[in-house]
């Protein structure tokens, strides 16, 4: 048993990517890929925390990890997100972090205030007014309801599920150098600026 999972989504297809898997892409160091770099990061900053992948990527299947298919398919990230958070409740986790494969620049002090003791349903960092729930920490059973009443309205979107928790959740602005860390890469120009 473990008081903290960590969900790693690599399950999109990366279209925008040309069909890149987003994880194999080089860090700007260049050194180690994205999600290399990422589980590092995660090992050093929660070396306590079980780390999953969300989605089933065969291109990850060498690192041994376990990956859990999305619950329900065909539905997004949500689908991912239930996955992450029911295996939270099988494992007897409190809380699940919920991380894109996609952040080259998230660090130690951000996966340390991320991964922190839970007091609401979620703690879900804000940059320039947008939520980053793909950077975010969930109480399993709580998220687990939210995004169930989510889905029976049949929508499928990860602020629908931000909007069920309503006041539970736990917003933390994140400016200046620290919004950097939240910086993802959804097609060929984020990687260039």
């Amino acid at each position: 048993m473990t008081d903290l999972i960590i969900g790693i989504f690599v399950g999109g297809a990366g279209k925008r990517m040309g069909g890149v898997a987003k994880g194999s892409l080089k860090t700007p160091a260049g050194d180690e890929t994205l999600l290399t770099r990422l589980l590092r990061i995660c090992a050093d900053s929660a070396p306590e925390a079980v780390v999953y992948l969300v989605g089933q990527a065969p291109s990850y299947a060498t690192l041994g990890l376990t990956q859990l298919a999305d619950e329900p398919r065909e539905v997004g990230p949500i689908g991912g997100l239930r996955s992450l958070l029911r295996q939270a409740q099988a494992d007897g986790a409190r809380r699940a972090l919920a991380l894109a494969c996609d952040l080259p620049f998230i660090d130690q002090t951000m996966i340390r205030l991320l991964s922190a003791p839970l007091d609401s349903a979620a703690r879900v960092p804000v940059v320039a007014g947008r939520f980053q729930p793909l950077a975010a920490t969930y109480a399993p059973i709580p998220g687990l309801a939210a995004i169930d009443r989510a889905l029976a309205a049949n929508q499928h979107a990860l602020m629908r599920v931000l909007a069920e928790l309503g006041t539970d959740t736990e917003r933390f602005e994140v400016d200046g150098q620290h919004a950097h860390a939240f910086r993802d890469w959804d097609t060929p120009d984020d990687i260039a600026r």
